[in-house]
């Protein structure tokens, strides 16, 4: 899959900018753990993966895990995501 690297960094960055501070807090705080097995999250590496699930020993970094923020932003990013930045 051929991926505008720009598309891919407008987008991450409109993830990030719908994230509260408290959420903010939390993604980073997540980035230095494992995502726990079975659980949701964005690649904001790779934004155009859209939702991941975790596999035994998924690396937090560069991740966004569904639980680190609220059911209202989750929602917004899924919009986003839907809609990627052009």
């Amino acid at each position: 899959m051929n991926v505008d690297p720009l598309i891919a960094q407008k987008t991450r960055n409109e993830i990030i900018g719908l994230l509260s501070d408290e959420e903010l807090r939390t993604v980073s705080t997540a980035e230095e753990e494992r995502i726990p097995e079975g659980d949701e999250y964005i690649d904001l590496e790779h934004p155009e993966l859209g939702v991941r699930q975790a596999e035994a020993n998924t690396p937090g970094a560069h991740a966004l895990p569904r639980t680190a923020v609220s059911d209202a932003t989750w929602s917004r990013i899924l919009t986003t995501l839907a809609t990627p930045a052009g």
